[in-house]
């Protein structure tokens, strides 16, 4: 540490030398009664010591309660959320997306996961009043190749989905110019996404949200079933890497998970969060789950049809767990437009989720439902560009099946 950058009396300095104290952490992580032992200084320069080290090295002022009271810190509010473009779903997670943390959305292949991502994506593009985060969005892909063509799609029903909004601000706004694709078909590809690409995106401002689809198809590819004790320190390295992310940016990240078919007695049976009745659960088991801070789980119900319109194939979204919210659940169908909730007839049939869980799970509370310049590695999706490859040929038919 270069002592002479901190505004401190020469004999302080040398004072900590003589004692071999050479880092910021070992100041901070000394009382003030051993500092000075150590250091043999008076109490008042220990403590001028202990306040001039912590200022040079934490991120940002400090912010007291009374300021959060005032709402002058709107990036802490606690309350702020994304929203999904939906006032069901919306209803359903009391506000939207939370800006902080890891929000999980599980389920089998073809519920409309990828979907309800591409709604973020959009959503994240509006202004704060609006919901949105005023900037655009990094997808990071690990599987399929990104939907362009749904995604051109989705934005040219934005008027349908979001009628609320004026029409100038749903057909002005440049969507798919702010929304950065990444593939990463593995583990280092996605670890050098994470740690290098995308924080040059934050930092400059031009996202504020990340999706990962998915994030079990990388740790699969690499590790056997038997391997759970190898792979949890890469996922365990790969979520800090998304929380630091996340809080330090004021940045939701949504990671796309994976279903796994639950064996009795089998540790992913045991680990079932309220699934009772769910022979399918979360993949990457107890270690990932206690890295998430909402996890949802969306599926396909029997009955429907798949049409050119898009699908009317009923979806259940539910929430498994989240420190802010009850276990609930609503329906929600995926057409042309998007991903909607139903309205509150339709949904009825969830309050029978809970009388379906074991005697020791919760029931779920659905009375709160019936409230209505690029970056080096990154392929910019241009809106409009008929020179790009996922701009040709679009076809008419609504893509709902993922």
């Amino acid at each position: 540490m270069d002592w002479e950058q901190l505004e401190l009396n020469p004999r302080v300095v040398a004072a900590v030398k003589r004692a071999r104290v050479r880092t910021a952490r070992e100041i901070l992580s000394l009382s003030g009664p051993d500092l000075q032992r150590l250091t043999r200084l008076s109490q008042a320069d220990v403590h001028h010591l202990h306040l001039t080290v912590a200022a040079a090295y934490r991120p940002g002022p400090p912010v007291t309660a009374l300021q959060l009271l005032r709402g002058e810190c709107p990036s802490l509010e606690p309350g702020r959320r994304l929203t999904l473009g939906c006032p069901v779903l919306d209803g359903l997670l009391r506000g939207g997306v939370p800006l902080t943390g890891i929000t999980e959305l599980a389920g089998e292949s073809a519920a409309g996961k990828t979907q309800l991502c591409l709604q973020l994506c959009l959503c994240a593009q509006y202004p704060p009043e609006h919901g949105g985060l005023g900037a655009g969005a990094v997808y990071i892909c690990t599987e399929d190749a990104f939907p362009a063509k749904r995604l051109q799609q989705l934005i040219s029903f934005q008027a349908r989905l979001r009628p609320d909004l004026p029409l100038a601000l749903t057909q002005g706004l440049p969507f798919s110019d702010n929304i950065y694709v990444e593939h990463a078909p593995d583990l280092g590809a996605l670890q050098a996404c994470i740690s290098r690409r995308v924080p040059i995106l934050l930092s400059r401002g031009l996202v504020r949200l990340v999706v990962l689809d998915s994030v079990a198809a990388v740790f699969r590819s690499e590790f056997e079933a038997s391997e759970a004790r190898e792979r949890a320190g890469p996922l365990l390295a790969l979520a800090v890497a998304l929380h630091r992310l996340s809080h330090s940016f004021s940045a939701p990240v949504i990671c796309v998970n994976q279903v796994t078919d639950a064996v009795d007695d089998s540790a992913t049976a045991r680990c079932h969060y309220g699934l009772t009745d769910r022979r399918a659960l979360p993949s990457l088991g107890i270690i990932w789950a206690n890295q998430v801070l909402v996890r949802l789980m969306l599926s396909r119900l029997p009955g429907g049809t798949e049409g050119s319109g898009g699908s009317s194939v009923p979806r259940r979204l539910e929430v498994v767990f989240a420190p802010h919210l009850p276990q609930a659940a609503c329906l929600c169908s995926v057409g042309q437009e998007g991903v909607r909730g139903l309205p509150a007839p339709a949904r009825c049939r969830s309050a029978d989720l809970g009388s379906r869980r074991g005697s020791g799970a919760a029931a779920l509370d659905t009375g709160h439902l019936k409230s209505t310049p690029g970056v080096a590695g990154f392929s910019l999706c241009k809106q409009g560009d008929p020179s790009h490859p996922h701009q040709k040929d679009l076809a008419p038919k609504a893509q709902t099946d993922r």
